[in-house]
């Protein structure tokens, strides 16, 4: 099997995975990708048998093969020994005939934390003994605090996180901008996150840029089109599957289904990628909000971006251009890189594509397609808790109403990924179990009253948030992005009397 990561948009490029890691992003503004995926699968009987750590180091191994085994161990073992409060990491919850798979347990409660807790300690063994890496990261709410947590204070390295101005809840931004770490760095830009992401983007092939940080500094990212952000979070559906099969739900080998709220298409390609590896997936159920960018493009092949921008109760999901989903169009496409940028060249000029229908059906034949509007994410919130006593934050919600649409298809076991505590986003949750408080601007009372009604715990880094001071107070035009980050990287890494506060 090819050892070597290639581009989504160039298949004569070959690179290491711990490169691909350093760069985050190929030169031609491709994704890397590991071409031959499905050739060499995981022993299901073995992951069966071992705890979660032990299944990462398993999938770690397959997938990131420059990388020593010792390398791979002591990263792992320093993500997961004591910053998650379930000794499962991602424990399997039973909620009615579903059951969920919760991701909220790491240190800022939310998904992200299973692979921002992973990828700072992978890079360390990636960075050789001169160089030095800034993370960039456009966030639509839980990428940001995550990778602010995970490369917080780490030696060489240094991270700076955009997201949009009046774009994230309450509680999301407070995680952000209470950072604190000499090497951190936050601003709000006055966008939406396409425009954060679009212009991260540019910054990272921008040759000019990269010449005046010096041949010491690299860029990288921590959002998911960084295959060091993406490769941890496969590990969690082999978990939740060895969960089920260790309390008898299924039987070893037999089919399950996934629901996954999505917005760059990170979480779910995870999936597809454990898949390839031999875990027995039917279907996996993509659930958008009303940015349903997705959505439509299952209905006819035709990825369009053209449309008004929503912002919804389910804010990480307010994207409209997912980036992980050109790794899927390379999978699908036969792995025609040839064929992605031709797609790719069309989005950046026109705002869309059209895929070929072999390509549709190659996609609809694993994957699944829905949406659900601010008003079906509210009713789901308030039937499941009324009817369960579980309490589901808006993303997940979202998830749950494609999920039981598709239900009504198929009867395969079903896993709903929860993606963060409700906690996160207490104004949606609270019009639909306690709407008496929904116009309320006091959050902190809030989610004290959602707890006292529903005894669902508040995370103790959500409950301690609000004591925190406030450190990162920049808000800056999109224009401004790229200044920002030369500044920034000559504070973190030359002017080590400055603090954090910017």
């Amino acid at each position: 099997m090819n050892k070597n990561y290639t581009s989504t948009r160039n298949n004569s490029v070959s690179i290491s995975a711990k490169e691909a890691i350093k760069k985050g992003f190929a030169d031609d503004k491709g994704l890397f990708v590991y071409p031959n995926l499905g050739n060499d699968q995981l022993d299901l009987k073995t992951i069966l048998t071992l705890d979660y750590q032990s299944i990462a180091k398993t999938v770690l191994a397959k997938l990131l093969p420059d990388f020593s085994q010792s390398e791979i161990n002591e990263s792992v073992d320093h993500a997961y020994s004591s910053t998650f409060d379930s000794t499962k990491i991602t424990p399997v919850v039973d909620v009615d005939n579903f059951h969920v798979l919760e991701l909220f347990h790491g240190p800022t409660s939310a998904f992200k934390d299973v692979g921002l807790q992973l990828l700072p300690q992978l890079m360390k063994h990636v960075l050789t003994d001169n160089s030095k890496v800034m993370i960039l990261t456009a966030t639509s709410g839980d990428t940001g605090k995550a990778a602010l947590e995970g490369f917080k204070d780490l030696e060489n390295m240094g991270i700076i996180v955009f997201y949009p101005d009046g774009g994230v809840s309450k509680i999301q931004k407070l995680q952000m901008v209470t950072t604190g770490g000499h090497n951190t760095r936050v601003a709000a830009i006055k966008g939406n996150f396409d425009d954060a992401q679009t212009n991260v983007k540019l910054i990272f092939n921008d040759n000019t840029l990269k010449g005046q940080l010096g041949s010491a500094v690299s860029l990288s990212s921590a959002n998911s089109i960084n295959i060091g952000r993406l490769i941890p979070q496969v590990v969690y559906y082999f978990d939740s599957y060895k969960q089920l099969v260790q309390n008898g739900t299924v039987k070893a080998g037999d089919p399950v289904n996934f629901t996954v709220p999505t917005g760059n298409f990170g979480d779910v390609l995870a999936g597809y990628y454990a898949k390839l590896l031999g875990l027995p997936v039917k279907k996996f159920v993509v659930a958008c909000n009303e940015n349903n960018v997705l959505a439509n493009f299952f209905e006819n092949g035709v990825y369009d971006r053209n449309r008004p921008f929503f912002q919804t109760v389910a804010p990480s999901m307010d994207i409209q251009i997912s980036s992980n989903f050109e790794r899927l169009l390379y999978y699908k496409s036969g792995e025609d890189s040839a064929y992605v940028k031709q797609l790719m060249d069309d989005l950046e000029t026109t705002g869309k594509y059209q895929v070929s229908k072999e390509v549709l059906d190659a996609i609809q034949a694993d994957f699944y397609c829905g949406y659900s509007t601010d008003q079906e994410i509210e009713a789901a919130i308030k039937s499941v808790y009324e009817k369960t006593g579980y309490l589901m934050d808006p993303h997940t919600a979202a998830g749950y109403k494609v999920m039981r649409d598709y239900q009504k298809l198929d009867d395969t076991p079903m896993i709903l990924l929860s993606t963060a505590s409700p906690y996160k986003f207490v104004k949606a949750v609270a019009a639909a179990v306690l709407p008496e408080e929904a116009d309320s601007d006091d959050v902190l009372q809030t989610m004290k009253d959602l707890t006292t009604k529903t005894k669902a715990p508040i995370p103790e880094n959500l409950q301690k948030v609000w004591e925190l001071p406030v450190k990162h107070e920049s808000i800056i035009q999109k224009s401004e992005m790229e200044n920002y980050v030369k500044e920034q990287v000559e504070a973190v890494f030359y002017d080590k009397d400055q603090s954090s506060s910017n």
